[in-house]
């Protein structure tokens, strides 16, 4: 049984360290890349709070608060609530880098209030993609193991399917975060807010955090091939 369950090798166990390994990578290099340029004042002496009202205000979105949020990289639009939560960082900074990760949020704001496609799709799967994430695994396990005693593989491609919702997830964010750091880029851009290198810089930040989104996309699809194989190689050669 078990040797059904995990692919009667260490594979699945190589993946999921390959997964941490490009997972820590990723966040390391967006920490590093943040704390470089985050020493980097920006000549407009704006803060992330004050860019990010102005380009608000500038699309004619007045029904967004911003409001301050502890911990370091938290920064995130909430589309139920209509607030752009800024972390202490970048809320009271005039770095580089805060400007460029508050122009980032904006940009999730103004995709809502334009009816951004992706990002209506994206709010409207995340409790399905919840759903995926809790049991899609675990209900794997349980139909591979059911197999072991001559169990119909049903339940085991249910649970490949409620995975299959978290790695659609993952690729439908990527537009939504590309297309909120091209909004960004260019307001501060246009807007003169951030000028020369600086944009230079606040691209690099954006485009660091844009990696994690891309390495998370990845490992799950890695995750979802990998049961799909083993789901199938199972049914095989119980027939």
């Amino acid at each position: 049984m078990i040797a059904i369950v995990f692919g009667a090798n260490l594979s699945y166990y190589v993946l999921l360290i390959i997964g941490m390994a490009l997972s820590m990578l990723a966040a390391g290099s967006v920490k590093k890349t943040f704390a470089r340029y985050s020493q980097v004042r920006s000549r407009s002496g704006k803060t992330g709070a004050q860019v990010a009202a102005a380009i608000l205000q500038a699309h004619g979105i007045n029904d967004v608060r911003i409001e301050p949020v502890s911990g370091t990289l938290s920064d995130h639009y909430d589309p139920r609530s209509k607030t752009l939560r800024l972390s202490e960082p970048v809320y009271h900074s005039d770095s580089v880098a805060a400007l460029g990760v508050a122009a980032h949020e904006v940009g999730h704001a103004i995709q809502h209030a334009q009816h951004y496609a992706p990002l209506k799709f994206r709010s409207a799967w995340v409790p399905v993609a919840g759903i995926g994430s809790s049991l899609g695994e675990i209900t794997i396990f349980i139909g591979l193991g059911l197999s072991y005693f001559g169990g119909s593989m049903t339940v085991a491609w249910i649970g490949l399917i409620l995975f299959a919702a978290v790695t659609i997830f993952t690729f439908v964010t990527l537009p939504v975060e590309f297309d909120a750091s091209r909004r960004a880029l260019v307001t501060l851009e246009q807007s003169g807010v951030l000028v020369g290198d600086e944009i230079v810089g606040a691209r690099k930040v954006l485009n660091a955090a844009a990696l994690t989104y891309v390495v998370a996309a990845a490992v799950s699809l890695m995750q979802l091939v990998y049961w799909a194989m083993q789901i199938l190689g199972t049914q095989r050669r119980n027939d």
